[in-house]
């Protein structure tokens, strides 16, 4: 009964990941500043220690947004009446569980659509949720959501939650064209849920990237262990200081990887060599945080009507959900 309504649709090319990463260490590491994406952070090993920071005292975003989606689910599954929840970027799919059960509670919710780069974190959450949600399909897809949103035959309405504020990963350009295909993806009757970290004290900011145990410094650092295992590079990660910065001007944390000293670095896979002054930077992550009258304002350029905006108590977070207008 569980396969039968648990189904994967891998839509990525065979060489999709390998090819996206030597792309992105190529050109990021030869760039000024040098950049690496966060996507590179979450292999197995990545994606738990980011299990554990949002468990910290420090690292609030998690908890901010389950304590919104544990007083509004219920009145987001009344107003959007959804059919499809779809996740982009579900990984472990576990604060969707608070949707799934307000949605099924009000009797609309049909389908489950998960999008995300790995194939076994899908096939994990997405056999645990057919266990757990009797009646439901999953329909899964794995997907590189920036590039392939792969919407296609849910039924609806659909209510499309990007949760987390992994949309603070975006820079403004980015977001833009994200929102502009978004919006065309996307029909009369459905809805966008995004999470949102707000603008809040710089110390409280970087508190939340740069912990008192380490752990985001370990996560960090993992792009290393990511680059040295995939593309055959000789980093040696204790040569690096984890920095969590944030940028007045831009509003945003970003975190960097400084060495510890002069350094080459090898590359073989991608040709590269990379000679690192003392002191330098690659920034390896950007988090922007949000005021609501830019945001609203930047989601009406690409396309969306902000509707409902809710906060945590204490005002750190927001969800929102907006229309195609």
């Amino acid at each position: 009964m569980t396969a039968s309504r648990f189904t994967l649709d891998d839509r990525l090319p065979a060489d999709y990941l390998t090819d996206a990463l030597h792309t992105d260490v190529r050109e990021g590491l030869r760039a000024a500043p040098r950049t690496l994406p966060p996507k590179w952070f979450y292999d197995k090993r990545g994606s738990d220690l980011f299990e554990q920071i949002t468990r910290l005292p420090e690292y609030y975003p998690t908890r901010a947004e389950q304590e919104i989606l544990g007083r509004r689910a219920a009145e987001i599954a009344a107003l959007t009446r959804a059919a499809t929840l779809v996740e982009l970027g579900s990984g472990s799919s576990r604060k969707t569980r608070l949707l799934l059960d307000a949605l099924t509670a009000g009797g609309t919710l049909r389908r489950y659509a998960p999008l995300d780069v790995s194939g076994a974190a899908l096939s994990e959450a997405g056999e645990a949720i057919c266990r757990d949600y009797p009646g439901l399909e999953v329909a899964a897809t794995v997907a590189d959501f920036e590039h392939d949103l792969a919407l296609s035959d849910e039924p609806g309405p659909r209510l499309l939650a990007f949760l987390g504020s992994t949309i603070g990963n975006f820079d403004p350009d980015q977001r833009r064209a994200f929102y502009r295909t978004l919006s065309l993806a996307l029909s009369s009757d459905d809805v966008l849920l995004l999470g949102a970290d707000l603008v809040k004290d710089p110390e409280t900011l970087v508190r939340a990237y740069d912990d008192a145990a380490g752990v985001t410094a370990e996560f960090n650092k993992n792009v290393l262990h990511v680059i040295n295992r995939e593309l055959g590079a000789d980093f040696d990660p204790d040569a690096f200081d984890h920095v969590a910065v944030w940028n007045t001007e831009e509003e945003r944390i970003e975190m960097r990887l400084r060495a510890r000293r002069a350094q080459t670095v090898k590359i073989p896979d991608v040709d590269l060599s990379l000679d690192l002054a003392q002191g330098e930077d690659m920034r390896t992550e950007i988090s922007c945080k949000f005021r609501r009258e830019s945001l609203t304002a930047e989601l009406k350029e690409g396309g969306f009507t902000v509707r409902h905006w809710w906060t945590d108590a204490a005002g750190r977070f927001a969800l929102l959900m907006a229309v195609p207008s």
